[in-house]
């Protein structure tokens, strides 16, 4: 980092910064990570990559699920899933944490270099070190990590050509298409064409914003149709559009669910950082520009899950405005300025080669372990010995279930089970409809059940009569029916 720092912030196609902090990032991601490893939709998602993988072909039907088995289902993250089925089949656990780890840091090296167009090299890190923080609680083995680069490149490039006052290059398409095919969020990318292509109108001469608004629509439409190029086809906007008419059900699903402002968070920190630099230092931006950061304020404030998209996207609308508020960082001494070609070329390869041996000799003598909360090993051994197949379970150990190839009454693919199944499903579970909870069980002939110790609706089958408690251990119970009830035993 000090050879990059050295580096005058108007030469920054010959900055090592970017590069610096990506390795840095994977570095810092790799020694913590276990803690990538801690959502159990990991486990189904590589469970499905291994089905295409071994089928040459993408589901179009439900193949996993004990309720929905053979209705319509889209998996609009098939690349992710094939990836990181293919990288643990390498490497074990190890695999999905680099391949995570690297997305990532590709993540805040590509953001860094976009920042770095207008703001010098220590505001620009600041924003990158906030976003990385508002994102942390979220970075985590799953598809939409993956796709993290793809964003910020698209918004990225998006918001250099508002700056230009241009339309983008149709050269930005394939980035549309590889989103499409990692994960479902590529729909926030064409809502951001419209969004951002708002802010170069606003900026062009009146005479050239009807020229400028075509070749905006123009590209808009090869996005729409960019991101069609998928196994799907058309079909790839149904399957987003089934995740985003979940309705109700958002408030009931903790990663989307509205942020809690009952405490202070990064995520508030933020809103007040970014409340008190304008009443202060008088910022003033274009109402796109107003409206993009109020939208994407909106879209966190609703949903946790989207804090991320306001950490990157945030910063990249003010990079511009705020170019001019701070005073240039001097430059540094002749006697520590990089010179172009060679020597920047072999400092770029002696990182990518230092973080390579670092991550070599980590894993060397590094295990990585999947979270034991999300896999009830004994629990479901216990299942298998009784010959139980229709299975009541608590919403997380859905894909733990999928993996040991038991149908899962319910599991993280929420558009599949639909808003008024999983407001149904919450409310027994939850213990606020314990009628309801009885009639799912007696309507699906459920043998028994898979809860975690503090449901509700374990405490309340310890109480029904015809259902007995037959194991339970720290991380999961098992209750029966109770003509199948054998002496009860517990672990761990």
């Amino acid at each position: 980092m000090s050879i990059a720092a050295s580096v005058p912030i108007a030469r920054a196609q010959r900055n090592l910064a970017p590069l610096s902090v990506a390795a840095a990032s994977f570095l810092l991601l790799l020694v913590s990570g276990d803690s990538l490893l801690h959502d159990p939709d990991t486990l189904w998602q590589i469970k499905v990559g291994d089905w295409i993988l071994d089928h040459r072909t993408v589901p179009w039907t439900d193949l996993y699920s004990l309720t929905r088995q053979g209705e319509v289902w889209l998996s609009t993250s098939w690349l992710s899933q094939v990836l990181f089925a293919t990288a643990y089949s390498w490497w074990g656990w190890g695999g999905p944490v680099v391949l995570t780890a690297a997305a990532i840091a590709l993540a805040m090296g590509v953001l860094l270099a976009f920042l770095q167009r207008h703001l010098d090299l220590p505001y620009a890190l600041v924003f990158c070190l906030l976003a990385i923080t508002l994102a942390a609680p979220h970075l985590l083995a799953r598809p939409h990590v993956l796709a993290l680069p793809v964003m910020v490149a698209w918004s990225g490039a998006l918001m250099a050509a508002a700056d230009r006052g241009r339309a983008p290059s149709f050269m930005l398409l394939p980035l549309i298409a590889l989103w499409a095919n990692l994960h479902g969020g590529f729909v926030l990318g064409l809502a951001l064409v419209g969004a951002i292509g708002l802010e170069a109108l606003w900026r062009a001469p009146a005479p050239r914003r009807l020229a400028l608004a075509m070749r905006w629509a123009a590209f808009g439409l090869g996005a729409l149709a960019a991101s069609c190029c998928t196994p799907y086809g058309l079909d790839t906007l149904l399957g987003a559009a089934r995740i985003l008419s979940l309705g109700k059900s958002f408030s009931v699903i903790a990663e989307w669910r509205p942020a809690d402002f009952s405490s202070f968070s990064p995520f508030a920190g933020a809103l007040l950082g970014l409340l008190g630099l304008g009443l202060t230092r008088g910022l003033t931006l274009s109402p796109p520009r107003v409206l993009l950061i109020l939208g994407t304020t909106w879209m966190a404030m609703a949903h946790v899950r989207s804090i991320e998209t306001f950490g990157v996207l945030v910063p990249l609308v003010l990079a511009q405005p705020l170019s001019g508020w701070f005073k240039p960082a001097c430059d540094a001494p002749r006697g520590l300025r990089m010179a172009p070609g060679a020597p920047a070329a072999l400092a770029a390869v002696a990182i990518v080669l230092a973080t390579a041996s670092a991550t070599a000799t980590f894993a060397a003598h590094h295990t990585f372990a999947f979270s034991t909360a999300q896999t009830p090993v004994a629990a479901v051994n216990v299942l298998t010995e009784r010959k139980a197949a229709r299975i009541f379970n608590s919403y997380g150990f859905g894909g733990y279930l999928i993996v040991r190839d038991i149908r899962p009454y319910v599991d993280g693919r929420s558009e599949l089970y639909g808003e008024k199944f999983l407001m149904d499903y919450f409310a027994a579970e939850d213990g606020r409809d314990v009628s309801g909870l009885l009639r799912m069980l007696d309507d699906n002939r459920i043998d028994a059940t898979l809860l975690t110790p503090d449901s509700p609706a374990a405490q309340v089958l310890d109480h029904i009569k015809g259902w007995k408690r037959v194991y339970a251990d720290e991380i999961a119970v098992v209750h029966a029916r109770d003509d199948q009830a054998v002496t009860p035993s517990s672990g761990g």
